[in-house]
Formats: C-alpha cells, sequence, structure tokens
C-alpha cells in the first residue's frame, strides 16, 4: 500500500477523532510504520561477517512515541530490543516527538491542530501530557528510563564520554550491551521556557532539534509557514545547547535557521535523518552547501533509509544518497539516520543493516569506509561532542 506522510497523518486524525480514547495510536503504528521488503534478510556469509564485526550506529528511531514495549518483539515496526539485537546495534537513538500536525505536507505546516495530543489521550499517556509538550518529551524519557531498569542490562543510557567509552569497551568484550541517546525532534518542546533545557538534559537528552514539522518559537522549519530563522530566544538556546554540550541537530531547519546555526557553531552539528538533494529533490533534504557547512563542522548527516529522504524505496537508493555525500565531502560525514518508527513504510527493519553492507560493497565502498559509515564516524563525533 502506497501512502504519502500527508495521507498517513489525515489518517491519524481521522481515527482519533472517531476513537477518541480508543487506542488508535496502535491502528496508525501498525498502518504507518512498515516495511516494503519483510525480514528475515538474507546476505552472503562473507557480509554478514563483515557486518558483525562493526559497531553499528543509527541516528534516528521514533519508538518512543508508540504504544509497543521496547523490550518485546512486535509483528510490526522496525525497532525493538530483540531486533536490536538481532541485527547487531551497538548504539540506537531515540527520537522523542511531542507535536505533529493533522495535516501534513513538506512545505506550509501549521502547528494546530495536534496530533499527539490525541495520541496521549487515546493511548493513556499521563494527564500532564495533553496539553504539554516539554510533559510528552519527560514522559517518553521515562518510558525509555523503565524500559533500561528492566532490561536486565541489555540497554545502557549514553549521556556521555565516558559511558560512550564503557559502551565501546563492552561490545568490543562481546558483551552484547546496546546504548541509548535521547535526541529531542523540535525545541516545542520547551514550552517557551529556556530553562527547560535543564529538565531535559537532567532527563538524559544529549541531542536537540530545534525545529520539526513547523515553525516554533526558537527556530523555523523548513515545512513551517514562515521558514524563519533563530529567534531571539532561538540564538540563546543554540548558545546554551552548545554550552551543555548537547549537539545540534539540523535535520528539519529552515534554511535560514541552518545557515545562522552554522555561523554560531562551536562544534559538530548534524542532520540525524533524511536525505540530500543531489539525489532526492526536495525541501526536506539538504542542499549540496549545507552538506558542506555540516562536514566543515565535523558533523554528519544521517542517510534515512524511506522514500521521502532518498526518492526510492531500495536499499540502492539510500547508497546513492550516501555516494553522493561521499562525493562531495567524503565518507567520514556520513552515518546511518533510519527515520525506524518514524510514522514512515522503510526498506527494512532494524535487523535488515546488512543488505546495507551488501549494497555498499556493490558500490564499490571498501570495508573501512563501510565500517566509518555503520558506526565510526558517529562514534567519533559524539567522542567529541558529549559532555
Amino acid at each position: 500500500m502506497r501512502m504519502s506522510p500527508a495521507t498517513g497523518i489525515r489518517i491519524l486524525g481521522a481515527l482519533c477523532v472517531a476513537a477518541l480514547l480508543g487506542g488508535c495510536g496502535a491502528v496508525v503504528d501498525r498502518l504507518l510504520n512498515r516495511v516494503y521488503e519483510a525480514p528475515p534478510y538474507e546476505v552472503e556469509a562473507a557480509t554478514q561477517e563483515l557486518y558483525r564485526r562493526q559497531l553499528v550506529v543509527d541516528l534516528h528511531g521514533d519508538i518512543l512515541l508508540w504504544r509497543r514495549d521496547l523490550l518485546e518483539r512486535a509483528g510490526h515496526g522496525h525497532v525493538d530490543l530483540p531486533r536490536l539485537q538481532e541485527g547487531n546495534v551497538a548504539l540506537q537513538v531515540f527520537g522523542v516527538v511531542t507535536q505533529v500536525p493533522f495535516t501534513f505536507s513538506l512545505d506550509n505546516n501549521k502547528p494546530t491542530p495536534d496530533v499527539i495530543s490525541a495520541l496521549a489521550w487515546s493511548d493513556d499517556w499521563p494527564a500532564e501530557t495533553r496539553d504539554s509538550r516539554l510533559e510528552r518529551a519527560l514522559y517518553q524519557a521515562d518510558k525509555l528510563a523503565d524500559r533500561i531498569a528492566r532490561s536486565d542490562g541489555a540497554l545502557t543510557l549514553v549521556t556521555d564520554r565516558a559511558e560512550l567509552e564503557a559502551l565501546i569497551a563492552a561490545r568490543r568484550g562481546g558483551a552484547p550491551v546496546i546504548g541509548a541517546i535521547l535526541l529531542l525532534e523540535g525545541a516545542q518542546a520547551l514550552d517557551g521556557e529556556l530553562a527547560n533545557i535543564d529538565r531535559l538534559y537532567d532527563a538524559g537528552f544529549r541531542i536537540v532539534g530545534l525545529s520539526h514539522l513547523f515553525d516554533n518559537d526558537m527556530a523555523g522549519s523548513a515545512h513551517g509557514t514562515e521558514k524563519h530563522g533563530l529567534t531571539p530566544q532561538g540564538r540563546e538556546l543554540v548558545r546554551r545547547l552548545q554550552e551543555k554540550r548537547m549537539i545540534i541537530d539540523l535535520a528539519h531547519a529552515s534554511p535560514q535557521a541552518f545557515d545562522e546555526v552554522i555561523a554560531m557553531a562551536r562544534g559538530p552539528v548534524i542532520a540525524s535523518h533524511g536525505g540530500v538533494r543531489g539525489t532526492c529533490d526536495t525541501n526536506r533534504n539538504l542542499s549540496d552547501d549545507q552538506v558542506r557547512a555540516i562536514a566543515g563542522t565535523g558533523g554528519l548527516v544521517g542517510i534515512g533509509v524511506y522514500r521521502y529522504a532518498t526518492c526510492g524505496k531500495t536499499v540502492a537508493d539510500t547508497v546513492r544518497a550516501m555516494r553522493h555525500v561521499a562525493d562531495l565531502v567524503g565518507v567520514s560525514h556520513v552515518a546511518l539516520g533510519s527515520d525506524f518508527d518514524g510514522a514512515v513504510a522503510t526498506v527494512f527493519d532494524t535487523t535488515g543493516w546488512p543488505l546495507l553492507v551488501e549494497a555498499l560493497l556493490a558500490d564499490g565502498f571498501s570495508e573501512a569506509e563501510i565500517a566509518a559509515i555503520l558506526g565510526g564516524n558517529a562514534l567519533r563525533v559524539l567522542r567529541e561532542a558529549l559532555p
């Protein structure tokens, strides 16, 4: 079934309005978070062995939004602990979404009415989340903390370099522990108060996207009505994020906000998930100049495995975008940015990364370059940027 983001959000809106407290989020989760190719995924033994030697880092997945239990294997969607283990993922960045417009397009979105308000009612989130975007972010962080506590050591939160190094050492020693980093998708979650960044930091957030699907009071969005730059509060937020060593994510930023952040950047910034206009020319994706700007900070471009990032539905389309970035600024700035469970259909779920290795080899990437793309580049940036 083909479905655009706009169609998906309209389905969510219709179901939530009709069902109200009837669990519409679970229905929409199943409808939207699909795969083009169902598991199991098979590659040659040598390719599988090459993949198994890697420390794999995915810069974006949104399972915390949904009612599924991260610790249990689901029959749909893209990410959960059993599949992360099966897929040999060392570190998963968990995106936290707090507000989504009912009618969504790649351009000209208004912030209300809001899907997540309906989801909070439908899926029985705490009462305080129904009106507060900050509380929605904290609730999802609490969900992750609970799953980590109940994982018997299989999951661990990474908030600083020492914890990152401990994770890397454990993985290299054969332990199957999986690291987790929290990413805030949109500064609307501050509820207009800069001081709330401290509460989010204390909850474990270490990556912050300034805008998501609409303009907010800190920064404009590539999908907003005005697409403005940083507001005075937004510039102060950038300064505070850098002081606290929280990584800035420019995945959905408006062109003006993007340029203004780059001008202020004192360290690496990232675009955690998406694509590039060089292979998929939409306003969601990065121009060549933007790719160069991110590389100039030492940062990363996370490439997705979904059609709205790559203009295709195959692994080759993802590799094509990665090749474009590698040829433009060097392979050291290419990373994985799946957008798993982000209300999108993807090429595969998190057990399917060996298919990417197979396609990268076919495109002429060396084993060293593949290791960098799968996780080496992300670990380098995290080592530099984390507290």
